[in-house]
């Protein structure tokens, strides 16, 4: 295999974007109460990827990027896989994600919940099985997502971390 045909094209989700590729890509994001839904069919090598902000649905037309609302980039993501001929009960679920920004409340559900309970009952309304999950705790998260091999790297990053240069004396 020639250097060509290992090169591989990244992608990067902003809030509210979604992607459906094949094997030739690999995604980015960074998610803080924002949750990412992946989607991977193992024969296929095809992959989906959601960066969605708020739990449920604006079905309004023209109301923006379909991908802000978790219902509105599911169904996205499901059109697009229907488009290549994937079914998506075939394929592997993966959610990321939830992170709290702020304290958290006993009272309130925080965003991140709110968004981690909105993707998983997506994929249980359409029978998507869910292999992997990163849920949760504080700070963001970087993720990428290699479609060729499914895999999804997930770093949690926490809220007071500051990257140090290698030629920075500690503070």
């Amino acid at each position: 295999m020639n250097g060509a045909a290992l090169k591989l094209i990244d992608v990067f989700l902003m809030p509210g974007d979604c992607f459906v590729g094949d094997q030739q890509y690999r995604v980015r994001t960074l998610l803080g109460s924002c949750v990412s839904i992946t989607l991977w069919h193992p024969a296929r090598r095809v992959g989906a990827m959601s960066h969605f902000l708020l739990p449920g649905s604006n079905r309004k037309a023209g109301a923006g990027r379909a991908g802000l609302y978790g219902a509105d980039a599911m169904d996205f993501l499901l059109a697009e896989l229907e488009r290549r001929a994937v079914p998506p009960a075939q394929c592997q679920g993966k959610l990321f994600g939830g992170g709290a920004m702020f304290p958290r409340s006993a009272k309130v559900p925080d965003i991140g919940s709110q968004n981690a309970a909105c993707a998983r009952e997506l994929l249980r309304q359409h029978g998507i099985a869910v292999v992997s999950e990163s849920l949760y705790g504080e700070g963001h998260r970087q993720l990428i997502f290699t479609i060729r091999s499914g895999e999804v790297l997930s770093r949690q990053v926490p809220p007071d971390f500051v990257p140090r240069r290698p030629h920075q004396e500690p503070a």
